[in-house]
């Protein structure tokens, strides 16, 4: 396994997001150079996890386009049991890895897929939250929902990031409802919950 490389060996124009809370507040992760990659910003993700709470004990977390790892990382430094950490990117992939390794993160896995079918393979009810942010360019919203929709618990959530904001008649068809919303630059922050 190649080591973590050091800030003055990066490539020109990646640089860090930090984790937020928890067991690993202030560690920093690698934002490699890649197209589309595009971490959830710190403010963003300090609101999801106060709406989400301090503390994930116990939880099953699914972060089924992980990226940096900045929202499945950030669930298991806040104490969640398992943490599944879903990326097509190989370089990513070996990325995710080696920061697993450094955290000594026994509680997370690295899984190299198509965040969809992985989520389509779950269990029905099996995870408490599942984490969706693809590339705003792709067309994987929908299908991720509905997978997703299957996947979390009745008390779950599905935390979505897109482009714009999704509507309740959109998300109804998918069995899904807004708990909470945010609005920050670009970016719309969702935390969904299954209709009863």
């Amino acid at each position: 396994m190649k080591p973590t490389p050091s800030i003055s060996k990066l490539p020109k124009g990646a640089g860090f997001v930090r984790i937020i809370g928890g067991q690993w507040r202030r560690t920093q992760l690698p934002v490699a150079l890649k197209p589309g990659l595009r971490p959830t910003p710190d403010r963003v993700r300090e609101t999801l996890f106060n709406w989400l709470g301090q503390s994930l004990a116990g939880w099953r977390c699914v972060d089924a386009f992980a990226g940096t790892g900045a929202l499945g990382l950030e669930a298991a430094s806040r104490a969640a049991a398992h943490v599944q950490l879903i990326e097509s990117d190989a370089g990513l992939v070996a990325q995710l890895s080696a920061q697993v390794a450094r955290l000594k993160a026994t509680a997370v896995q690295v899984q190299r897929g198509d965040g969809v079918a992985c989520l389509k393979q779950l269990p029905s009810a099996s995870v408490d939250v599942v984490f969706i942010d693809p590339p705003f360019d792709s067309d994987l919203f929908d299908a991720a929902l509905k997978a997703a929709a299957q996947a979390v618990k009745a008390d779950g959530f599905v935390y979505l990031e897109a482009p714009q904001l999704w509507g309740a008649d959109a998300l109804a068809v998918l069995g899904l409802t807004v708990y909470r919303h945010l609005k920050a630059g670009a970016v719309h922050a969702h935390l969904l919950q299954r209709i009863a």
